[in-house]
């Protein structure tokens, strides 16, 4: 029986520094963007400190039989302290954290920052150096301003769900929070890139970051592709409107491959790995732009030598004749996958809630290699911080009086 190998086990080490040890993080932001944002910053040293209110950050409601994966996979490596905010004297606690903090996220609806006394112009008053990433559906201006900021509605809005999908079936929207990924992502190397100047110059700024645009950027050159050819791009599968082949092929025994042929040498390669040599010079596939016009035709005959063999089979006979083919997976594939596994794509960590003590969760991304990604805790409890964090910056007394008066929660 063939050895699967297991997910590497880590341990949290609280003494772990990374890259951006030392820089202070106040996170207000709620859901997808604005913690993946934040988890990037953490996973590499910063103290981000989760300001959540009583509820608790929204991630943490989302479960899969009672457990918040969700929160406990995004939200590692952070600290968190519980705030009421509808409180003025909660409101005077934040804006004393952005004082000591390098960067200031938060992803309210836009205006809601200012009515809670927050807005820019108070937080840079107090500390000119400041970063503050506002995350939003559709920016801090313009005609949407107002409206509700969920990836959903981008992800239509944008031109992505427009050419995702098959011809002749309804446009998809993607099965996962794309656009808030993109734009926590884009988010981070934003506040890099300000906070560089603000090291360099002493001068904070405002990043106005929506999910909007990062997505839509990912779409180009749709806008100048129109402007040629006033021709939308179609929904075509798994094809490609640029190259063929390019596609995904069932094997005999239900599994998937994905395949992409997309220069003149691999289509070559490919042909001759199938048996059709003859190919090459049919007038029909001579050329990529002939392969576009008969796709249906090529990816027919693929297909068909694909159907006849095993996933296994056709791994092994396109990885020997050099052609780029590789099986679509999924999560029960991955969890024992040889590549997955010796590249610490997933870690598992310790965790009392998940079956058998051991969550798993992806590995710190991106990859350096002076200074790789830390582990130094878990996702907290709501408020398990308010004590190391508002300690030192309020003082015992105003803690506790705080705490009495309902103004700091949890813990």
């Amino acid at each position: 029986m063939t050895e699967h190998p297991t997910p590497r086990r880590r341990a949290f080490d609280p003494a772990a520094t990374g890259a951006l040890h030392g820089l202070r993080v106040v996170d207000l932001s709620r859901l997808v963007a604005g913690n993946i944002l934040t988890k990037v910053l953490a996973d590499h040293g910063a103290e981000v400190v989760k300001v959540e209110p009583p509820e608790g950050d929204t991630l943490r409601a989302w479960r899969i039989q009672g457990i918040s994966t969700t929160w406990k996979t995004l939200s590692r490596n952070k600290l968190s302290v519980c705030l009421a905010l509808r409180d003025p004297q909660a409101i005077a606690v934040v804006k004393r954290m952005a004082e000591e903090a390098a960067i200031f996220v938060e992803s309210f609806r836009p205006g809601v920052l200012e009515a809670m006394g927050l807005g820019p112009e108070v937080l840079l008053a107090r500390n000119p150096r400041l970063v503050i990433v506002r995350i939003s559906g559709w920016g801090q201006d313009g005609p949407y301003q107002h409206k509700p900021g969920f990836g959903t509605l981008v992800e239509g809005y944008s031109g992505f769900a427009a050419v995702n999908g098959f011809a002749d079936r309804e446009p998809v929207l993607p099965p996962m929070y794309m656009a808030d990924g993109y734009a926590g992502l884009y988010g981070a190397a934003t506040a890099m890139i300000a906070l560089r100047h603000a090291e360099a110059t002493g001068q904070g700024q405002v990043i106005d970051q929506t999910l909007f645009d990062p997505i839509h950027v990912m779409m180009e050159p749709q806008h100048a592709n129109w402007k040629i050819n006033r021709k939308l791009k179609p929904r075509t599968g798994s094809r490609s409107t640029n190259a063929v082949p390019r596609n995904a092929y069932r094997t005999r025994d239900g599994g998937w491959v994905c395949l992409s042929a997309s220069t003149q040498g691999m289509t070559e390669k490919l042909l001759r790995s199938i048996g059709r040599e003859e190919l090459i010079t049919d007038p029909r596939f001579r050329t990529n732009a002939d392969r576009v016009q008969h796709g249906e035709e090529l990816d027919g005959i693929i297909a068909d030598h694909i159907r006849g063999l095993t996933l296994a089979e056709t791994l092994a006979k396109f990885d020997a004749a050099g052609v780029t083919i590789g099986p679509i997976m999924d999560a029960e594939m991955l969890e024992h996958d040889r590549y997955v596994v010796e590249r610490e794509a997933v870690i598992e960590v310790p965790d009392t809630e998940m079956p058998g003590g051991w969550l798993p969760m992806h590995g710190a991304v991106p990859r350096l290699s002076a200074t790789p990604g830390i582990l130094a805790r878990p996702a907290p409890q709501l408020g398990e911080h308010n004590e190391a964090v508002l300690g030192p910056l309020l003082g015992a007394e105003e803690l506790a009086r705080l705490r009495q008066a309902g103004v700091v929660q949890g813990g």
